[in-house]
């Protein structure tokens, strides 16, 4: 028998999906089981593989089910009460925006203390859902005075009818995922289970799992991953030193109470660079919009499940949504910058697809018409008659005898201007354009010897491009490109 020792808590079924919530935290829980369709061949595996997605809780992440739970069970005890209570907590992010979420419908002041690592996406979301944040140093150890944890207990100890819910040590963290994530997944699988993957952070996840899925399929393999740098891992000759780490939300340099690490029967180690480049491939090859442990737990599957024969199944658990690192791993320049690319990623990057698309070809290339511009005083109607014309849907602006830049006028903002009665047919040019001038829009120098494929990369945050020469050291205007003249370029001259 799996001993554990939940057996004198508080317990709860897993309920069917109301068909109207009476409010967003009905939609925690009963998050869809997927199945992994292209990784898993490809890393060679002839077992079935399965991704919880967790991500589709209302806050976004598998800690929204503790959060609520946690709350649930101090109201019933009643340690806290809406509109008296504060809720701190110490967290690396997923439970603080789990919590603001129940506060912000229950109506609880919460206070989050978070390391400094963490992503400004989690930030912002606490920001919003009404938290006061206070961040600490990220290499401060968990028992340092600067900690999360102890700043946390601080302010507890401060802050009148103030309460710590304490993810690390309260028994509902691992009840919650025994009672609803365990039975979802044994309910979905019709209990045939081979593997489980989770990673490790508080441990009340894969606690959780692991004893009611050993009750229920005694032979699954349990498998923990843990990020090198951190001490969860056992036997204790794993946990090599390894200084920091990029992944968020896992792995500790202290052994958290709720975490039963005899419940696990296998323990791998992860690091950042393959974590995160398999996060971009969930993205990219299955459509699974999560975050930076998901990776972590998909590639540590794909390792340890290839021992699993055909007809196995092995179940992995994708905690999180990549809404909370958008400036991060899905960020191009940030891999590169960590040094997490490899050859596969760098083949399929927006710069490799557009240097090969255009082999080499430049603004020149394009056979671009004389551009033709106008002065400030230019009226609306005037500036139309000569776009159409030209054949044009846009003028640069120009000033002075040298025809200094100043902006960029467009038909479809004139027009827009005119029927929203902000310009009539004979306001000046000035009034509509957008700005060159005086630094109020980013200019970036592009001429005819600038390759084609760096213009595509001009042309994720911009509508249009000024091609533009230098003449007695003043800058003239040549020509106007825009991403249609970059498409019609292909169709003509690049093969299928």
């Amino acid at each position: 028998m799996v001993q554990h020792g939940f057996e004198k808590f508080n317990h709860v079924q897993v309920t069917p999906h109301p068909k109207i919530f009476n409010t967003i935290l009905e939609n925690v829980g009963r998050t869809p089981l997927v199945r992994i369709n292209k990784i898993g061949k490809e890393e060679g595996l002839k077992c079935e593989l399965l991704a919880k997605c967790e991500f589709f809780n209302a806050g976004g992440s598998v800690k929204d089910r503790i959060a609520v739970r946690m709350i649930q069970e101090a109201e019933n005890a009643g340690i806290i009460k809406p509109g008296v209570s504060t809720i701190i907590e110490p967290t690396s992010g997923n439970t603080g925006i789990g919590l603001a979420l129940a506060a912000a419908v229950k109506g609880y002041r919460v206070i989050i203390t978070l390391p400094e690592k963490m992503s400004q996406e989690k930030v912002d979301v606490l920001k919003a859902l009404g938290a006061e944040i206070i961040r600490t140093p990220t290499e401060a150890a968990w028992d340092a005075p600067e900690s999360h944890i102890s700043i946390a207990k601080k302010l507890r100890d401060e802050i009148p009818n103030a309460v710590i819910l304490d993810q690390y040590g309260n028994p509902y963290n691992p009840v919650a995922h025994y009672d609803t994530t365990a039975e979802e997944i044994l309910a979905a699988c019709d209990g045939k289970l081979d593997m489980l993957v989770a990673g490790a952070g508080t441990g009340g996840t894969i606690t959780g799992l692991a004893a009611k899925i050993k009750e229920k399929c005694p032979t699954c393999k349990i498998v923990g991953v843990d990020p090198i740098g951190s001490i969860l891992a056992q036997p204790e000759s794993l946990n090599t030193e390894g200084g920091s780490y990029q992944v968020e939300g896992i792995g500790y340099d202290f052994v958290p109470d709720v975490l039963q690490r005899s419940l696990v029967d296998e323990w791998i180690k992860s690091e950042d660079k393959p974590s995160l480049l398999m996060s971009r491939r969930l993205i990219r090859e299955e459509g699974l919009l999560c975050g930076g442990s998901s990776g972590t737990a998909m590639y540590a599957a794909c390792q340890a499940a290839k021992g699993l024969k055909e007809g196995q199944r092995c179940v992995v658990i994708l905690p999180d949504s990549v809404r909370n690192y958008m400036t991060k791993f899905l960020n191009d320049d940030w891999m590169r910058s960590k040094g997490f690319t490899d050859e596969k990623f760098e083949a399929q990057s927006f710069e490799k697809k557009a240097e090969a698309e255009y082999g080499g070809a430049t603004v020149r290339n394009l056979g671009l018409a004389q551009a033709v511009s106008v002065d400030g005083e230019t009226t609306c109607r005037e500036a139309i008659e000569t776009m159409e014309k030209n054949g044009f849907d846009q003028l640069p602006v120009t000033a002075g005898p040298h025809h200094r830049l100043r902006g960029l006028v467009t038909m479809g903002n004139i027009l827009s201007r005119i029927a929203s009665g902000k310009a009539k047919p004979s306001s000046s040019v000035s009034d509509v354009m957008f700005k060159f001038a005086n630094g109020t829009k980013h200019f970036e120098e592009i001429t005819v010897d600038t390759p084609l494929d760096k213009l595509t990369r001009f042309f994720e945050t911009n509508s249009s491009a000024l091609v533009t020469e230098k003449t007695e050291g003043v800058l003239k205007v040549k020509h106007v490109v825009t991403k249609v003249d970059l498409l019609s370029y292909l169709v003509k001259h690049v093969k299928a």
